[in-house]
C-alpha cells in the first residue's frame, strides 16, 4: 500500500485541501480531505489533478517540430514534409522516438495516449516478419515511458477518394479493410493497453469499406479523422453526394464509442448527426492552428450531444493545458464573445471524458476505485503565482512546464519535474536526429 498526501486536489466534489489518497495495486482505495500529512506518505504540493488524456497522437510527427515553419503553405504542403519522416522510420527507430515523445507527454501530466497508428509496414509496403512490428514498438514505447496507451490501429488503403496510394502511403496500407482486419486481429491488449480501431478518413478508406472497420472490434474505441480540411469535404461531396459525416453515418460508423477527430468544417446536419449518435469530437487546437485548419464548432457540438475531448496530434506543442484553454479562446475569436467553456468543463474534457473515449473509463478522477493517476501542478511559478490554487488557475494559467510530479497507476513516474528512468530531452534529441 502507498499513500500520497496532496496539499490541494481536484476531487469530483470540487477542490479540497489536505487530501490523502491511499493506493493499492494501482487503484485508489481511500480518499479523505482535511487530513494532516501522515508519516510515510509521499507529499504532492501545488494543485493535484487527475491524469490527463491525450486522445489523438501521431508520435512520429514530433520530429517535425521546428522544421516546418520556414515556408508559406497549407496542410497539404506540410503533409509532404511529414511523409519524408514517415519514409525512413523502422521499428527500432520508431520505438526510440515514440518512447521519448511519450516521456515528454508524461512530464506534462499525460497518463494515457491515444496513438492513431497507420505507419504499419516497411518502405514500399513490404511486410515485416511480424506484421505488427511498428504497432508493437509503440506499445513497448508507452510501457517503457510509463504511461498507458490506446493503440488505435488505423485502416488506410487509398491515397484519396478514387486515388491510388503514393509511394510513402504504401507503408500505411494492408490492401483493403479485410487485410487490415486480418493483421489487427493478431494484436493483444493488456491492463495498460487498449487495442482500438480507426479509419484514417473518408479519403483513406472507401465508403464501402468503412462498415468493416467499424465492425471489427465492436466494444473497442473507434476513431476517424473528420472534415479537417475544406478540400476533403468538397472531394467527398463530389464523389458521394454527401458530406464525410453523412458517409460515416450511413456506414454505421458513428456511435458512443466513436471519436471524430478535428470535426472542423461541419454543416448543421453534420453537427446533429455527431450529437445524436453521442460521437465524441476530439479537438486538437494547437495542431489545427499550426496547420491552418480552422476553428471547429465546439459549442454547437456540445449543445447537440457530442462530448469534446482533446489531443496534441502533430505535437507542434505537447501541452494539454494549452489544448484545454484553446477550445475556449478559439471560440472567443470566432464569436467575439467570452465565456463559452468553464474551467471544470475543459478539465473534464482533458481527464475523465478523454480517458473514457480511449477505453479507460476507470481513470480520470480522484475517487475510490479509479486508477491512481495524480498530476501535481505548481501554483507558485511565474505563470501561476498569485492566481489561487484553483481549477481556473490550472486551465487558464498553467502549462505543462508547471507539472512537478506524475503518478500513473500508483507509480511515481515523474518527481520534481524529472522522469524516473531517463533524460527525456536527451532522448528526444537523439531520436529525432536519427530520423531527420
Amino acid at each position: 500500500m502507498t499513500a500520497y498526501w496532496c496539499a490541494r486536489a481536484v476531487l469530483p466534489s470540487g477542490v479540497a485541501d489536505g487530501v490523502l489518497v491511499t493506493v493499492e495495486d494501482g487503484r485508489i482505495t481511500a480518499v479523505s480531505s482535511g487530513a494532516a500529512q501522515p508519516p510515510g506518505a509521499v507529499r504532492l504540493d501545488g494543485l493535484v489533478l487527475p491524469g490527463l488524456a491525450n486522445c489523438h497522437s501521431h508520435a512520429f510527427h514530433r520530429a517535425l517540430r521546428g522544421r516546418t515553419q520556414t515556408e508559406r503553405g497549407t496542410f497539404w504542403t506540410w503533409r509532404e514534409q511529414m511523409y519524408a519522416v514517415a519514409s525512413v522510420l523502422t521499428p527500432d527507430s520508431y520505438y526510440r522516438l515514440a518512447r521519448a515523445v511519450y516521456g515528454e507527454m508524461l512530464l506534462t501530466g499525460i497518463t494515457v495516449v491515444g496513438e492513431f497508428h497507420y505507419l504499419h509496414h516497411a518502405p514500399g509496403g513490404r511486410r515485416y516478419d511480424d506484421p505488427n512490428a511498428m504497432g508493437e514498438a509503440l506499445i513497448a514505447a508507452a510501457r517503457d515511458a510509463g504511461l498507458r496507451i490506446a493503440l488505435l490501429d488505423t485502416c488506410y488503403v487509398a491515397g484519396g477518394i478514387d486515388q491510388p496510394l503514393n509511394e510513402v502511403q504504401q507503408r500505411f496500407s494492408d490492401g483493403d479493410a479485410a487485410g487490415w482486419a486480418s493483421r489487427v486481429g493478431r494484436l493483444r491488449g493488456s491492463d495498460g493497453v487498449v487495442i482500438g480501431a480507426a479509419a484514417h478518413s473518408v479519403r483513406g478508406v472507401p465508403a464501402d469499406q468503412l462498415g468493416a472497420v467499424a465492425g471489427l472490434l465492436p466494444e473497442a474505441p473507434l476513431h476517424v479523422h473528420l472534415s479537417e480540411q475544406v478540400a476533403e469535404n468538397q472531394a467527398c461531396v463530389a464523389a458521394y453526394g454527401r458530406t464525410p459525416t453523412q458517409v460515416l453515418d450511413e456506414a454505421g460508423f458513428l456511435s458512443a464509442r466513436t471519436s471524430a477527430v478535428h470535426a472542423t468544417h461541419l454543416t448543421p446536419v453534420d453537427v446533429g448527426l455527431l450529437g445524436s449518435s453521442a460521437t465524441y469530437s476530439c479537438f486538437c487546437p494547437t495542431t489545427e492552428r499550426d496547420l491552418a485548419d480552422g476553428i471547429g464548432p465546439s459549442v454547437a457540438l456540445r449543445a447537440a450531444g457530442s462530448t469534446v475531448t482533446l489531443g496534441s496530434d502533430s505535437h507542434a506543442v505537447v501541452d494539454l493545458f494549452e489544448e484545454m484553454r484553446a477550445v475556449e479562446l478559439d471560440e472567443r475569436l470566432a464569436s467575439q464573445e467570452r465565456g463559452h467553456w468553464s474551467a471544470p468543463e475543459l478539465l473534464a474534457a482533458a481527464t475523465a471524458d478523454g480517458h473514457r473515449s480511449l477505453g479507460f473509463a476507470d481513470a480520470g478522477k480522484i475517487e475510490v476505485g479509479a486508477r491512481a493517476d495524480l498530476v501535481a501542478v505548481r501554483t507558485d511559478s511565474v505563470r501561476t503565482a498569485g492566481t489561487g490554487a484553483s481549477v481556473e488557475t490550472a486551465v487558464f494559467a498553467a502549462s505543462g512546464a508547471d507539472v512537478t510530479d506524475v503518478v500513473v497507476d500508483g507509480v511515481h513516474r515523474v518527481a520534481q519535474g524529472n522522469h524516473s528512468t531517463f533524460d527525456v530531452a536527451a532522448e528526444l534529441a537523439a531520436a529525432i536526429a536519427e530520423v531527420t
